[in-house]
Parts: C-alpha cells; structure tokens; sequence
C-alpha cells in the first residue's frame, strides 16, 4: 500500500501580522491615496496656510527674539545661534501637525458624517486598506510641510551639514508615527468635542518639547516626563541631523517611532473593523 499524500499546513502568519483584523487586508491602499490627491487639488490652500505657521514662529522667534537670546548649546555642546536651535524643532513640528490634524479632523468627518469608509467596505477595500491609505496620506501631508520648511531652512542658512539630507525621511518617519497614533486616536472619538483633547495634547507638546528651550531648563523629574513626548523625540532627531551631531542615541529615538507606528496602525486597523463591520 501507498501512503496518502498528506498536505502540509501553511506556515503560521508573522507575530505582527496577528495584531491586524483577519481577512482586512486586499493591497488596495493606495487607491485611497489616489482618491485624496485628486479631492486635494480643490482643497489646495489648507496646505498652503499649514506651511506658514512654523515660518511664522522661525522669524518671529528665531530672527527677532534671538537677538535679544544670542546663542544657546548645541547637540554636540557646540554654541549655535537661536534660530538654528529653534528652527530643527519647527520643522518636527510641521511633520506632526500636518500628519495628526488630517488623521483627526478629516478622518472623522469620513468616518462619523460622510460615512465615505462604509461605501468603500463594499468594494475590495478592506479595514486595513482603509487604514493605511489614510495613514499614508497624512503621512504625505506631514512630509510636504517638512519638505516647504528645510527649503526655508536652507534659505536662512541654518542647515550647515551633509547629514541634514536625512532630514526629510526622518521627517516621514515622524509623520508615519503621528498619523497612525491620530487615526487610533480618531476611532475613539465620539464628537467634534472631543478634538479638544487634541489640542489639550499636541499644543502641551509643541511647547515644552525642548522645541523653544533646551532640556536643562527644566527640574529632573520634569525633564523625565518631557523625555516621555514623542515630540521630544522627534526634534532630538531633526536638531541632531541638521547641526551634524550624529550620535547612536538617535536609534533609540526611531525605534520609539517604530512602536508608534506599529501601535497606531494595529489599533486603527482593528477599530476600523469593529465600527464598521461587526
């Protein structure tokens, strides 16, 4: 007798994989990216008015109040002037505000009022395409402020080393780790009251992530909480590339981005399919 020919069982999926919904994924994310730059051409002047703002605070602060600061320590210990201390933070600051404001405000909108995700649920798209595709165009919200602010930053001459051509995909890396944290976020929300917690957070972090002022100014217990902030991170990072003080520390800081982003895109992925098809 012959033995049967036995099928073998397909191999398990990868541990991270089981931290997305069954069956929710079809590889049409970019479809939703597609959709928004077509619907972004009308909407044109909402990018436009969030490159401004981060200009704004830099000759604000950096050129007129950095008169009055003279110059501050660098990275490296190295004195540099108030502008190019500031200008690093500004830029991290523009990657987070493009890449959370449109996971927030604009995916509820989708989601609570236009329920625009309910209709793509009948085509292929499933709950992580959905995700992913507006993860991903938050992501490119927050990387054309990143990339309008260093060409202002060059502009100004506050880009003095080679390592600031890593700026921009470190600048995508922020973006990435904020939009998929605000579109978790999003799926909690409730109503539009509930954004004020939006700002409770960000502006906070905006403020007191040594974005104005260096870490030192602080007590030591207050330096461990701002340490905490993704921000924090985020213009360690920007601040290291583009005054060329490289150090290995800046691993520690993507690998903080690197769990946000596998977070906020396991847990988007997974209330997406719970609001929307249980």
């Amino acid at each position: 007798m012959t033995a049967e020919p036995t099928t073998a069982a397909p191999p398990p999926p990868a541990p991270w994989l089981r931290l997305l919904p069954a069956g929710g994924y079809a590889g049409r994310s970019r479809m939703l990216l597609e959709r928004s730059a077509i619907v972004s051409r009308r909407t044109w002047l909402t990018f436009v008015s969030g490159f401004f703002e981060p200009v704004f605070y830099l000759v604000a602060m950096g050129q007129g109040l950095g008169s009055l600061v003279g110059t501050l320590p660098g990275p490296d210990g190295a004195p540099i002037s108030y502008a190019a201390f500031i200008a690093p933070g500004l830029l991290a600051a523009s990657a987070m505000n493009g890449a959370v404001f449109d996971s927030t405000f604009n995916v509820f909108f989708k989601l609570r009022y236009a329920k625009l995700y309910d209709a793509m649920l009948a085509t292929p798209l499933g709950p992580v395409d959905i995700a992913l595709g507006e993860i991903g165009w938050a992501l490119v919200r927050g990387g054309l402020y990143a990339l309008g602010f260093l060409s202002v930053m060059a502009g100004f001459g506050l880009l003095t080393s080679p390592w600031a051509l890593l700026a921009l995909p470190a600048a995508l890396v922020v973006a990435f780790a904020f939009a998929a944290v605000g579109m978790a976020a999003t799926s909690f929300m409730r109503s539009w009251q509930d954004f004020d917690l939006v700002t409770l957070v960000v502006l906070p972090m905006f403020l007191f992530s040594t974005t104005f002022f260096p870490l030192s100014v602080y007590p030591p217990p207050l330096q461990t909480v701002v340490q905490c902030l993704p921000l924090y991170h985020a213009v360690e990072l920007m601040r290291g590339l583009t005054t060329g003080a490289v150090h290995a520390g800046m691993l520690g800081n993507l690998a903080y981005f690197a769990v946000m982003i596998v977070l906020g895109v396991a847990v988007a992925s997974r209330r997406l399919d719970a609001l929307l098809l249980r």
